[in-house]
């Protein structure tokens, strides 16, 4: 299906979030999650599904000042 990650369009082939985080190599420890600009906390990626169409955004910390 198609979807946006981080405003670009993207094929996915996974429907949770937790899947398809993996399928586009977000396997780093920290980072936030949204859903068509809701906050999805880490423990509910597992069990929220995207759907066609969906905006999904990660952000990761910067280190630094």
């Amino acid at each position: 299906m198609r979807i946006i990650v981080n405003g670009e369009s993207r094929e996915v082939s996974n429907q949770l979030l937790s899947e398809i985080l993996v399928e586009c190599g977000y396997q780093q420890a920290h980072f936030a999650t949204a859903l068509n600009g809701v906050f999805i906390h880490r423990q509910q990626r597992e069990s929220t599904r995207v759907m066609p169409g969906d905006r999904v955004e990660v952000v990761a910390p910067n280190a630094g000042g």
